[in-house]
C-alpha cells in the first residue's frame, strides 16, 4: 500500500530533478509568500495532482522556482557627518577677533559640503556673515583710530602692576625673597610700613629704538646718584644700610613702552627691607627744615669736591679747594643768619652760625698756607666744625636726623651717598 507524500516542504526530492542549490543567505523576511499554486516539482498540477488555477510556465531545468533575495536585513540609515571647517568658521565668527579667517573658512566649508554631501551649511553661512560684520567693524576702528586707543588701553592695563608703572614716591615689594637683578612685577605698598624699595626719581629716555644696555646703565649711573639728594635732602636719614639702585628697561620692555630709568632706595642686604619713607623734600618739610637743609647741602657739595691728591702731592689744588669751602661756608652762614627761625630752633641755629663763621676763617687760612704742615693745621681745625656738636643740636631742635653719616676714604657717605661701587643696576 502506497502512502502519498505529505504536503508542504517535506515533499521528497524528485528523483528526476537535480538537487536545488541552497542559498547561503537567510530567507528575506519581506519576500511575498510563496504561491501554493506556482509550478513546483509536480508540474502544472498541485502537489496532489489537482489542477492549479491556470497554466504556469515550466521553470528551466536546474533553475530555482523563483529569485532568491538572501540579503537579510539592511543597515539602518546613518546621518551624514558635520563639516569640521564649518564649525571652525562659526566659532571664529562669534569670537570676531580674527574676522577675515572666519570668512575664508566659511567659504571653504560651503565648497566642501557641496562636494561631500556633509551637513553644516547653516553654520558655515552664519560664520561667514559674522566674520564679515567683524571685518567691517575692524576696518571702521582702524579708520577712526579706535584700534589704536584699544591697544594703548590694553598696554596700560597690562603694565598697571609692572615695574615700569612706578612713580616718584612709590614704595613697593618685589616677588621672591630677595631684591635681585631682574624685576618684572611689583606690588605697591604703603611707605609707612615695611617694604623692599622706594622710588626717588625717574629718568626719561628718548628715541624710538632701544639704545642698548650699556648706554642705559651709563645714564642711570650718572643721573640716579645726582638726583638722590633732591628727594632725600636730609642725608643723615640715609643710614649705611641704604643704597641707591636703579631699574632699567630691557629691549623687550622697551617695545611695550618702557622708556624710563627708575631710581630707588633699597637695603644693602638683598634680603633686607626698609621701614618708613625716606622722602625729605619740599612736600614733607616745613620752612625752617627746608632752609636749614638747603644751606647744609650747599656746603657739603663743595666739601665732596676735595681733590684726590693729598696736599703733599698737589698743595696748590688743595689750597684752591680750601678757598672754595671758605666762601661756601661764609655764604651759607649768612643765609642761616638772615632766616627767621621759630621757637626752639632759634638759639641752636644761632650757635651753629657762629661755628660756621669760625670754620670759614680756618678754611681761608688753609688757602693761604705756604707749606703742607700749615695747610693741615687749619684743615683739621676747620673740619672739627663739620657735622660737629652744634650741627647735631640744631638738627635735634628742627626735628631732623641726628646721627652723623660715616664716610668712605674717598670722602663720600657710606650710606645712600656712597653706593657707586655696588652692583645696583636692575633689569625691568
Amino acid at each position: 500500500m502506497s502512502i502519498p507524500p505529505p504536503p508542504g516542504p517535506h515533499q521528497p526530492q524528485d528523483p528526476y530533478q537535480p538537487p536545488q542549490p541552497q542559498s547561503p543567505y537567510p530567507q528575506d523576511p519581506f519576500a511575498p509568500p510563496q504561491d501554493p499554486y506556482a509550478q513546483g516539482p509536480y508540474g502544472p498540477q498541485g502537489p496532489h495532482g489537482y489542477p492549479g488555477p491556470g497554466p504556469y510556465p515550466q521553470a528551466p531545468y536546474g533553475a530555482a522556482p523563483y529569485p532568491v533575495w538572501g540579503q537579510g536585513y539592511g543597515p539602518f540609515g546613518r546621518p551624514s557627518p558635520i563639516n569640521g571647517v564649518a564649525i571652525a568658521a562659526l566659532v571664529l565668527g562669534i569670537l570676531c577677533f580674527i574676522p577675515a579667517v572666519g570668512l575664508v573658512l566659511g567659504i571653504i566649508a560651503l565648497v566642501q559640503i557641496k562636494k561631500r554631501g556633509e551637513r553644516g551649511k547653516g553654520m558655515a553661512v552664519a560664520g561667514a556673515i559674522l566674520s564679515s560684520v567683524g571685518l567691517a567693524l575692524w576696518v571702521l576702528a582702524l579708520a577712526t583710530g579706535g584700534a589704536s586707543e584699544f591697544w594703548d588701553g590694553f598696554k596700560e592695563g597690562a603694565s598697571a602692576n609692572s615695574s615700569f608703572s612706578l612713580a616718584k614716591g612709590d614704595c613697593f615689594d618685589v616677588p621672591g625673597e630677595t631684591f635681585d637683578e631682574d624685576v618684572y612685577d611689583v606690588d605697591e605698598v604703603a611707605c609707612s610700613g615695611e617694604h623692599d624699595a622706594e622710588v626717588f626719581a625717574t629718568v626719561p629716555l628718548s628715541g624710538s629704538d632701544f639704545p642698548g644696555d650699556d648706554h642705559v646703565t651709563d645714564v642711570a649711573e650718572d643721573k640716579c646718584y645726582a638726583l638722590q639728594d633732591a628727594y632725600a635732602m636730609d642725608t643723615w636719614a640715609l643710614t649705611d644700610e641704604v643704597d641707591v639702585y636703579y631699574l632699567t628697561p630691557t629691549s623687550e620692555s622697551w617695545e611695550w613702552g618702557d622708556r624710563e630709568i627708575t631710581c630707588v632706595f633699597a637695603n644693602t642686604d638683598e634680603s633686607g627691607t626698609l621701614t618708613g619713607s625716606l622722602r625729605t623734600d619740599a612736600t614733607t618739610l616745613d620752612a625752617d627744615q627746608l632752609a636749614f637743609l638747603k644751606a647744609m647741602a650747599a656746603v657739603d657739595e663743595v666739601l665732596f669736591e676735595e681733590p684726590e691728591e693729598y696736599a703733599e702731592e698737589d698743595l696748590a689744588d688743595n689750597r684752591t679747594w680750601a678757598g672754595d669751602i671758605a666762601d661756601a661756608t661764609d655764604e651759607q652762614a649768612a643765609a642761616l643768619g638772615a632766616h627767621t627761625w621759630s621757637g626752639a630752633a632759634r638759639e641752636p641755629v644761632a650757635a651753629l652760625v657762629k661755628d660756621m663763621r669760625a670754620a670759614g676763617k680756618e678754611w681761608a687760612a688753609a688757602e693761604k698756607a705756604t707749606n703742607v704742615d700749615g695747610f693741615y693745621t687749619h684743615y683739621d681745625t676747620a673740619y672739627e666744625y663739620v657735622d660737629g656738636a652744634s650741627t647735631v643740636t640744631a638738627r635735634k631742635a628742627l626735628g631732623l636726623a641726628t646721627t652723623p653719616p660715616t664716610y668712605d676714604e674717598d670722602g663720600s657717605g657710606s650710606g645712600g651717598t656712597g653706593g657707586g661701587d655696588s652692583d645696583s643696576g636692575l633689569d625691568v
